[in-house]
């Protein structure tokens, strides 16, 4: 009974349930990454509208993408279930944040891959756990517009 109670206290926790929501679309995107980069993206580099990209940063960009929607779609309606504001408004705001998010990703890709020499599929999850503590409260408050006592009135 008591692990019961414990669990319900947990998953009423608003980081807990971001922990969940942004663990998902990890795994998501990291999965993906997995699979571009080792089997989908075979060449080293692509020519895309007459830039020279690298599978890392192609693999990078379409696996974010996956893992963004998957991530918007459970921390809009487990997370943050409470904000007011429209779907539209939110997803606006939580891509326009994922976008930012995906730059500083790459920046610290490229450091890990090209600088320390990382394995890419090392480098990837370490890159995105770099940036998680950051990305709640930036949802929080932006993506979906939640003070401080949202989070009391919520509990």
């Amino acid at each position: 009974m008591a692990e019961i109670n414990l669990g319900n206290k947990l998953l009423d926790n608003h980081v807990i349930r971001f922990v969940c929501s942004a663990g998902v679309g990890f795994l998501v995107d990291i999965s993906a990454f997995y699979l571009f980069y080792h089997n989908f993206l075979v060449q080293k580099t692509y020519n895309i509208f007459s830039l020279t990209v690298r599978n890392s940063t192609l693999s990078l960009a379409i696996s974010f993408f996956m893992g963004v929607v998957v991530n918007f779609i459970i921390t809009k309606y487990f997370v943050f279930a409470q904000s007011k504001s429209s779907a539209y408004q939110q997803f606006f705001r939580f891509i326009l944040v994922a976008f930012v998010g995906f730059f500083a990703n790459l920046v610290i890709l490229k450091l890990f891959i090209q600088d320390l020499r990382m394995y890419p599929p090392v480098a990837r999850p370490l890159a995105a756990l770099s940036l998680f503590f950051a990305s709640y409260f930036i949802h929080k408050f932006f993506s979906f517009s939640l003070s401080l006592r949202h989070q009391s009135n919520a509990k």
